[in-house]
This record gives structure tokens, sequence and C-alpha cells, in this order.
């Protein structure tokens, strides 16, 4: 089944891999972003290269009806994207990630969309038991940005019905090269300290959990979950991840300090960082059709050491604004270009 699909948060760090997977699959993509990441851009190859969306260059707040004209499927990225961003300013990351997202979904309902795709994360599970979580163990978020994926999910699960079905994926963190490359994220942080600086130096004993999983695995979620058959996900949740890549933040750190040769790892004490929680798979694994993931944290680490390595990345690269999206709101903010809403100036 192909779809004319719009994919917001286009030309973000997921986004960028997803559009030219979407191409290859024959689909029509149309892509929306804010732009605010448009400075950064780590590498370029055949897929990126190949095609682009066209993209609506717009906050999601103000989508219209008649933005969403001829489209048949929505996938919703775009928003304040991980804990520290969303606890910058937590208000405002209610206006955009909950407010601003449920708003979209009636638009996309009003414009005659059936299916909505939304990336929710596994950071909603929050301060965990120790057990592995599933789709149906309680939420405990402890952040602004995962307050908001809790309510999104529950709002928009209210709206499902035979006109309209929302999809919700809650992926682990991601990891692995991306053109619209972020450096905020566990893997890919220590994958770029241990090649700028040959040394990985925790900050707390790294004992906390954490699911991982490869960006181009949330891209194949997300192509699998645009084409099923609505009976197969209509208003379901899915983790997104393999069970195996549960891993204790000092296990990471060790399969890069190996990856990456020379690099020497150490840990600090332990810190009052309370998230911490392992997932469980099997759901998304088992009922979304033709699903699977392809790589491991270790299969990242030494993808991202190989393009270090092919670009010859600098630290000072590494340490760019654009590719760490508070860094980059900040400056945004500083050199008023936005807004104290995030809106251009």
């Amino acid at each position: 089944m192909l779809v004319k699909v719009l994919v917001t948060g286009s030309e973000g760090y997921i986004g960028s891999r997803l559009v030219p997977l979407l191409f290859a699959r024959g689909h029509d993509v149309l892509g929306l972003d804010t732009g605010f990441y448009r400075d950064g851009w780590l590498f370029s190859d055949n897929a990126t290269m190949s095609r682009s969306a066209r993209t609506v260059y717009k906050d999601l707040r103000q989508v219209t009806v008649a933005d969403l004209e001829g489209c048949e499927a929505v996938v919703h990225l775009a928003e304040l994207s991980n804990d520290p961003l969303g606890q910058n300013n937590p208000a405002l990351t209610f206006r955009i990630n909950h407010e601003g997202s449920v708003e979209l979904a009636r638009t996309a309902q009003r414009a005659g969309i059936q299916r909505f795709i939304y990336t929710s994360s596994c950071s909603v599970y929050g301060a965990g038991t120790g057990d592995f979580l599933d789709e149906t163990s309680p939420t405990n978020p402890q952040t602004a940005y995962a307050q908001c994926k809790v309510l999104v999910e529950r709002d928009l699960g209210a709206m499902a019905g035979k006109d309209f079905c929302p999809v919700f994926l809650r992926n682990a963190t991601a990891y692995g090269p991306s053109p619209r490359m972020r450096f905020d994220i566990v893997i890919n942080d220590l994958c770029a300290l241990a090649w700028t600086t040959k040394r990985i130096a925790m900050v707390s004993d790294g004992s906390p959990w954490r699911p991982v999983v490869h960006v181009d695995d949330i891209c194949e979620a997300i192509a699998c979950a645009l084409t099923a058959p609505a009976s197969a996900v209509q208003g379901k949740i899915f983790n997104v991840g393999q069970n195996s890549d549960n891993h204790r933040i000092r296990e990471i750190a060790a399969i890069i300090g190996e990856e990456f040769p020379g690099c020497e790892v150490t840990v600090g004490k332990p810190s009052g960082d309370t998230r911490s929680y392992r997932v469980n798979f099997d759901r998304i694994h088992r009922e979304l059709p033709g699903f699977k993931c392809r790589y491991t944290a270790r299969d990242g680490a030494r993808q991202l050491r190989e393009l270090f390595q092919r670009i010859e990345m600098q630290p000072e690269t590494y340490q760019f604004r654009a590719f760490t999206r508070l860094k980059q709101l900040k400056y945004l903010q500083g050199t008023k270009q936005v807004d104290g809403e995030l809106y251009w100036t």
C-alpha cells in the first residue's frame, strides 16, 4: 500500500533518515519542519541526496487543514525532543508537545486523514521497577518531555475510531548516524567523546538502565506502521527496540570503549538521576507486520567510528551548537531569531 504521507520534523535526526526510506519504498512524502536545526549537516550519502521531500517550513502549532490536502497519513516527529530541552521551559514544552500535537491530530482528523503515527518514547516509564516493562505497565514519567508523551497518547487514544487510526511508537533511546546528527543522546555522545578525546569520563556510576534502538530501526517501525492493516495497529502502543539492547549506561560505555581503540573509560559516583528502566519489546516483533530490528548498540558504535574516520570529524564539529538541541534553541533565542514561544521573529 503506497500513501501520500506528511512527515513532521522531516529535516530532523530521524526525519532525514525516514524521508529517503519512504521515497525508496514508493510513498509520496511531504515534509513539514521549523528549520531550527538546518545549520547542522554532518555528512552526505546516496540515500540522503537521492531525493528530498517537498517541505513546508512551518511550526506544528500553525498547521491548517489546507496544509494537509491530499495526504492520507501523518507521521509526527516534530516536538521538543529530549528531557533537558523539555525541562528548560516546561510550560512551553506542554504547549508545544502536548497541546500542539493534539491539535495537529485534530486538524488531521478534520482533513480526513485516517492513519496518524505518533512517535512517543520509552522515557514514559521513567523510574522503573527493575522488571522488564511492557506496553501494559504503568507509566512513571519523570520529566515534562515524558509527561507530554503520556498525555498525547491518552488524548489521541480517545480519538481512535473507524475513521481515525492513531498508532503509538514508544521508541527506546535512539542512536546511529544521521545527516542531521544529534550528539545529545547517549551512544552518539559517548562515541563522539571517544573519537575526539580518547576518553569517556562518566560523571555517574552508570548504573541506570536504558533501552536503545538504532535510528534506522525506528524508521523501519514507522514504515511498517504506515502500511500495516488498521486491525493490526488501531490505537496500539508499540515499544520500539529489542530486548537484547537494554543496557546499563556503564555497559554502553564499555562497548564503545571496545569499538574505539585506545579509549579510556572511567565511571564516577551515583547520581540523583532517577530515570532507570528496562523494556520488553516482544509486542512489536510479534504484532507489527514486517518489523525486525537489524542493528545492535555495538553495530551503531562501529558505524559511528567508521563515519567519524571517513569525514575526519574534528572536536569543533562535535561541539557545534546545531548538533545539540538545547544549545541550538538557546542560540536562536539569544540572537533573537526566535521569540520566547519559539516562533521565528
